[in-house]
């Protein structure tokens, strides 16, 4: 059977509702028609942001390529890691190992230009904001975007470190706040784009017309290993 390898801990509560996520999509009736998954729980990856902003920070790149090639040597069919600004470094990733590296920026702009969108807004990190993941990922594909501006990004950061990283309650006025104003920038669909925040749409009813990067990644994992999807999770942006 074919197995999904995680490089995880980057967040610990992300990768586990990256598991919780598999589970609940997969379109299976008993335990064996779910997904085998092999999971690495390494919380003590250096801090991927840090990194991109300080290079003489400790890198993250070392211990996730060491998990790659465990996974691969372990028989796993396709990988993925529940960090949205690891993908960074997803080239030097997929490039350590012989099997797919799902990369969940590309997945997530696909899919939304699948679904009609015209114009997304983008809530991540200052990390991910600066080497322009998804803003390439869109723009390769024809999708327009806009940031949240300096005030707002320290609010999408205080959402992710001071309150889910930390294992606090999200500061939801800061979320509507971000959402509010990337809507007036013309934005018909806002990418959930940190799997931290994909915990606050989890545990909040944040409303519609939001794309949550991690349920992409499940989506992806669950059909790179040969296993169906539940009707109801066809469509992820309602």
């Amino acid at each position: 059977m074919n197995s999904f390898g995680i490089i995880g801990g980057l967040g610990p509560m992300a990768t586990a509702y990256l598991l919780e996520l598999i589970i609940d999509m997969t379109d299976a009736k008993t335990d064996q028609e779910h997904l085998d998954a092999i999971i690495f729980n390494r919380p003590s990856v250096p801090d991927r942001t840090a990194y991109i902003l300080d290079h003489s920070k400790p890198s993250p790149v070392p211990p996730m390529i060491d998990m790659a090639k465990k996974l691969e040597a372990l028989g796993v069919c396709a990988i993925g890691t529940p960090c949205v600004t690891a993908h960074s470094f997803h080239e030097e990733l997929q490039r350590s190992v012989n099997v797919p590296f799902i990369n969940m920026v590309q997945e997530t702009a696909a899919y939304l230009k699948n679904a009609g969108c015209k114009k997304a807004g983008i809530m991540a990190t200052t990390g991910t904001v600066h080497n322009g993941l998804f803003q390439r990922a869109l723009s390769e594909i024809g999708l327009s975007y806009a940031l949240p501006d300096d005030a707002m990004q320290q609010y999408v950061m205080s959402l992710i470190y001071d309150c889910v990283k930390a294992g606090e309650p999200a500061d939801m006025e800061k979320f509507r706040t971000v959402s509010d104003a990337l809507r007036k920038e013309g934005c018909d669909a806002i990418i959930l784009g940190c799997t931290e925040l994909s915990i606050i749409k989890r545990d909040n009813a944040i409303g519609s017309g939001y794309l949550d990067a991690l349920e992409v990644l499940a989506h992806a994992a669950i059909l790179a290993c040969g296993k169906k999807i539940k009707p109801k999770y066809i469509s992820l942006l309602n």
